[in-house]
């Protein structure tokens, strides 16, 4: 593979950007850009943001078993985690539009204060159903801050310095999304009984001192209020397209149509997803319905968007753009790959090893700090080189390669091994797991980074929520019945499953117990295994993906 020819590569400089290629900031424009102590204090605040957003969805988890015995509510339990992930999912795409055509200042204000009243309200729910409420609110705010804060980086840094600030930004996200269960174990193990609902979205997280999420969501407001200010000539073009068009042309930008169709089937694919296998069987009428409503209207929806064309949604001409429906897949994919063995890593330590909570989230954080390093190294490194499309790449091969190696894990397993191995695959996703964000930025005009940005960050978003989901009601659950049945048939399935990964040991008569651990090992090692192969899938996307430089030039790569 080779270069194109020097005249062709000069063509694509800033000086000669055909018009199909997005406007790179020119020097003059940096100085519109915020500088030093200002920029400083407004990335440690959108990092605090997402790393908040992130930890509310993951935290809940543990503190789950506490909740549903202080509010007497088991019948609700599947709501607490899974409507904080409906919302979310349902209204992203549609946050992308309010990007796009509202201020983005006053969007992501907006996002943060739901976020901040759904956490308020999950903090004084006085029953299940109020705090069932306050999770809904707390997702739908979500949904807009994650996707606000790239945008706030667009419009805050130069393209070809934004791979590391982007990078800084996705470390949060993954941070917490590992760190959550860790904390949530702590504070579930440590904070009183009478405290134990303010769990749920860290309003009060530590019980006799004050609140930890309102107070940081604050300060978020503060800094984004005073210290971002949309570019001139961003402000400039937004205000004239606007007045040109009449009301009615405004709310049709919003696509309410597709909305309309979008909305109940992302609702309809989760829940199915949620009680299916456990609920209600599979094939129970309740179920085949709601499918089936998902075909229908994700028919529905893809027949508004190619009818409406530029007032979509998602606009065919953007997500059809080589280097986002490739960056799609990849986030689709690796997302997948990286929840499974997120999930399913912590318990193979408390079952299998006989840790707690806690020790299996700090036995976790070779693959959390391997992570971080590889994100602000890949960010480095293609804010001095231009090229992301190499990480990409290398992100797919390594995360490929690490959880294969995760898979040989044996019930002997010792730490040389089970360190070295998450370290491979938190390197490989923390390589990538930006990249697709940076070409949305790359390939796409500054108008259109919005809905660029929230595709990936809805099909990542809907991997994390339904991944796990899929694999623990089709594979785990039927994969240790008939292995325990087979191999140790003095053993019921009831026992284990109502025991749970960290009392495990316990539960299990001792003469039985190497049996069931082998069996149990067995299992979660065909999670890693789906793992490999979405990470080897996400190859796919990652070779369709354009070469192209945040410095403003682009390369062809043609076979030798």
């Amino acid at each position: 593979m080779s270069p194109t020819d020097e005249s062709d590569s000069s063509s694509q400089t800033l000086e000669k950007v055909p018009p199909s290629d997005p406007p790179t900031p020119t020097p003059e424009l940096e100085d519109d850009f915020p500088h030093g102590f200002k920029l400083l204090v407004l990335m440690i605040a959108l990092s605090l943001a997402v790393f908040l957003v992130a930890l509310d969805n993951s935290i809940i988890t543990t503190a789950i078993p506490k909740i549903t015995d202080q509010f007497k509510s088991l019948d609700d339990v599947g709501w607490y985690g899974s409507v904080y992930l409906l919302a979310l999912a349902a209204t992203q795409l549609l946050f992308g539009k309010f990007y796009t055509f509202l201020p983005v200042k006053l969007v992501f204000l907006v996002s943060i204060s739901l976020f901040e009243l759904g956490s308020l309200v999950c903090g004084l729910a006085p029953n299940s159903i109020a705090l069932i409420m306050g999770r809904t609110i707390a997702g739908l705010g979500s949904a807009g801050i994650f996707t606000g804060a790239l945008i706030i980086i667009a419009h805050s840094v130069p393209l070809e310095k934004r791979p590391l600030y982007t990078g800084l930004i996705g470390s949060m996200y993954g941070i917490a999304s590992v760190a959550g269960p860790l904390m949530g174990g702590v504070f579930t193990d440590k904070v009183l009984l009478e405290y134990s609902r303010f769990l749920t979205s860290l309003v009060t997280m530590l019980s006799t001192t004050p609140s930890v999420n309102l107070p940081i969501g604050a300060v978020t407001v503060v800094v984004i209020t005073f210290f971002f200010k949309m570019p001139k000539s961003g402000t400039a073009e937004r205000t004239e397209s606007q007045l040109r068009l009449t009301l009615r042309e405004k709310i049709a930008q919003f696509d309410p149509w597709g909305t309309l169709a979008f909305i109940p089937a992302i609702v309809s694919l989760l829940l199915a997803l949620q009680w299916g296998g456990s609920k209600y069987p599979w094939d129970s009428p309740r179920i085949i319905t709601l499918f089936v409503l998902f075909g229908v209207f994700i028919i529905t929806f893809v027949a508004i968007q190619i009818w409406q064309q530029e007032n979509a949604t998602v606009p065919p001409r953007i997500f059809l753009q080589r280097s986002i429906c490739a960056g799609g897949l990849f986030n689709l994919c690796i997302g997948a790959s990286f929840m499974l063995i997120v999930f399913y890593l912590p318990i193979w330590f408390q079952a299998i090893k006989g840790t707690t909570a806690i020790k299996s989230g700090i036995d976790c954080l070779p693959m959390i700090l391997s992570m971080v390093l590889a994100s602000l190294f890949a960010g480095g490194l293609t804010t001095a080189f231009g090229y992301y499309t190499p990480f990409i790449l290398s992100s797919s091969v390594l995360m490929a390669v690490g959880a294969g190696v995760l898979s040989t894990f044996k019930t002997n397993t010792g730490h040389a091994h089970w360190i070295g191995y998450q370290v491979i695959f938190g390197f490989g996703f923390g390589l990538g797991t930006q990249g697709p964000l940076m070409a949305a930025q790359t390939v796409l005009d500054l108008k259109d980074v919005p809905i660029g940005t929230t595709i990936n960050n809805f099909l990542q978003t809907l991997a994390w929520s339904s991944t796990g989901i899929i694999f623990n009601q089709f594979t785990l659950f039927n994969k240790l019945i008939s292995g325990i049945v087979a191999h140790v048939p003095g053993v019921s399935p009831e026992i284990v499953f109502e025991a749970g990964a960290t009392n495990l040991q316990n539960a299990v008569e001792p003469q039985y117990l190497s049996a069931v651990l082998e069996v149990y090992n067995d299992a979660l090692m065909s999670a890693f295994q789906v793992s490999i192969a979405m990470a080897a899938i996400s190859l796919v996307g990652a070779a369709a993906m354009e070469w192209r430089s945040v410095k403003g030039k682009k390369i062809e790569m043609v076979l030798t």
